[in-house]
């Protein structure tokens, strides 16, 4: 890969490129990438482990602990609920000494129920081949934003937008990832492309993002249909049904702190 959002130090250690750097400060990690990076830490974890049978990832939940500082972070997964059938565990990543981030990732096993699959929403259409491209780097600033491969479907409205991201690059340097940790790689980019107010008026960072998954992902597009709400009284949710070119495969929830940007 000749480029990537993270280079890897040691077993638990990793630093950030510069296509890692964020949208509302671009001295701070945007949060999409360290996201995937979590699940790669997770895939890596259960690899390391002998084979328990088939247990996939259904819900992912991270909690933003504080200012993502774009520096060296540790990265330590153990589990807290095993089981053989369903299991809960907990990744905590460390960075400048304190902790910034916890997540926790259900895994649930494996098995065969094609014969009942169903429900759900419409597949996203069109793909991405028949859509122009566009920057999101009009928009927003950092490295991450100016990765992304932005496919927007229809004209965004505030608060709303449907459109396929990807990117060209890797993970971690040298390192292959898992479809899963590349696609959870771009689901936090959700929060900037169906803006309800310029980010140059207004803050609406998310302290958190939770992703619900009824399948596994697959391939390198992450299809948004996408919904931004502000509440009257500094909150705000942003809801995504997420997509890949087969269809859906579940939902992510971002809970926003929404405020005046200071001097604006």
């Amino acid at each position: 890969m000749s480029a990537s959002y993270f280079e890897r130090i040691d077993p638990h250690h990793y630093k950030p490129t510069a296509h890692a750097s964020g949208a509302w400060d671009t001295d701070e990690m945007h949060f999409s990438p360290l996201a995937g990076l979590v699940v790669h830490a997770i895939d890596g974890y259960l690899a390391e482990r002998p084979r328990q049978g088939g247990l996939l990832v259904s819900r992912i939940s991270f909690d933003i602990l504080g200012r993502l500082a774009l520096d060296e972070c540790e990265i330590r997964v153990e589990s807290i609920r095993p089981g053989r059938t369903i299991e809960l565990l907990e990744a905590v990543v460390d960075i400048a000494g304190r902790t910034a981030v916890r997540a926790r990732a259900w895994l649930l096993a494996e098995g065969d129920t094609r014969a009942v699959a169903g429900g759900g929403d419409a597949r996203l259409t069109p793909p991405p081949d028949a859509v122009a491209a566009r920057s999101l780097g009009s928009v927003w600033p950092g490295g991450h934003c100016a990765s992304v491969d932005f496919r927007p479907l229809a004209p965004a409205e505030p608060g709303r937008a449907t459109a396929w991201i990807s990117t060209h690059l890797g993970l971690v340097a040298g390192e292959p990832s898992s479809p899963l940790a590349s696609y959870v790689a771009l689901i936090d980019t959700a929060n900037g492309i169906a803006v309800r107010r310029s980010p140059t008026e207004w803050m609406f960072p998310n302290v958190d993002l939770t992703i619900h998954l009824h399948r596994q992902p697959e391939g390198r597009w992450v299809g948004l249909d996408t919904t931004v709400v502000f509440g009257p009284t500094g909150q705000g949710l942003t809801s995504s049904v997420l997509h890949d070119l087969a269809g859906p495969v579940g939902h992510a929830q971002q809970t926003l702190t929404v405020r005046p940007l200071p001097g604006a």
